[in-house]
């Protein structure tokens, strides 16, 4: 079976699409993190300069794949916040400094960056707070792509905390997961989900059993095994 190396640095991530690969049937394909895949060299993270989560995706994907010599899925993920334009978006994961590195730890980025999105939207009412988060999965060899998908998980971003309801909330996510009311209801944030609920929910689950279909319908000579 085929070896497929997850390109993150983020171990949330290589744990959830572990578990969604063997829930959809693929847990004879190994899901390695990039230090499992090159040992004892660091990896480039490579330049994500592309304006959509599509185009960033592939340039994670092919980087990884010519790095670690196999099969590598990168997927770029964000928040969508209609009030703000859709903003943060590609930018997500680093919206407190604008889209710029700054050497941040992941705990004290997020919290800035959950202050900068709650900040912007202060004075805005709960029905106006509609939001949603994108991920976008890419499968690629070193000689190119071979898969692509994408998943969406709609909801609202929370009223902040003081008032019935308000946010953050819940300890079972990172990111703007503490932040998310998940829709319909709104009445739970995606922090506050179980991990199996989540999974069968959120955007990075759509896109991992779109992606978890397609890798079912390649031969495992295509992945680029070595």
């Amino acid at each position: 079976m085929p070896t497929i190396v997850l390109g993150t640095g983020n171990p949330h991530k290589v744990e959830e699409v572990r578990a969604i690969f063997a829930s959809e049937g693929l847990g004879g394909v190994s899901v390695i993190s990039l230090a499992e895949a090159c040992p004892g060299r660091a990896v480039p993270e490579p330049e994500e300069t592309g304006s959509t989560f599509e185009v960033n995706a592939t340039i994670k994907a092919l980087a990884y794949a010519r790095a670690a010599g196999m099969a590598a899925l990168a997927d770029d993920s964000g928040l969508e916040v209609d009030a703000l334009g859709g903003r943060p978006g590609v930018i997500s994961s680093h919206y407190c400094t604008g889209g710029r590195e700054a050497g941040m730890g992941r705990a004290e980025r997020d919290a800035a960056n959950n202050a900068r999105v709650m900040r912007e939207l202060s004075g805005v009412p709960a029905e106006g707070r509609g939001a949603r988060f994108v991920c976008v999965m890419v499968l690629a060899s070193p000689a190119g792509v071979l898969a692509v998908s994408r998943g969406v998980f709609e909801g609202r971003i929370g009223v902040p905390g003081g008032v019935p309801g308000g946010v953050p909330r819940g300890v079972n996510g990172f990111g703007y997961d503490p932040l998310f009311l998940v829709g319909p209801e709104h009445r739970v944030t995606s922090a506050e989900l179980a991990a199996g609920e989540k999974n069968r929910l959120s955007h990075r689950g759509a896109a991992a059993r779109s992606m978890a279909a397609q890798i079912r319908a390649l031969c495992p000579a295509a992945l680029g095994v070595r």
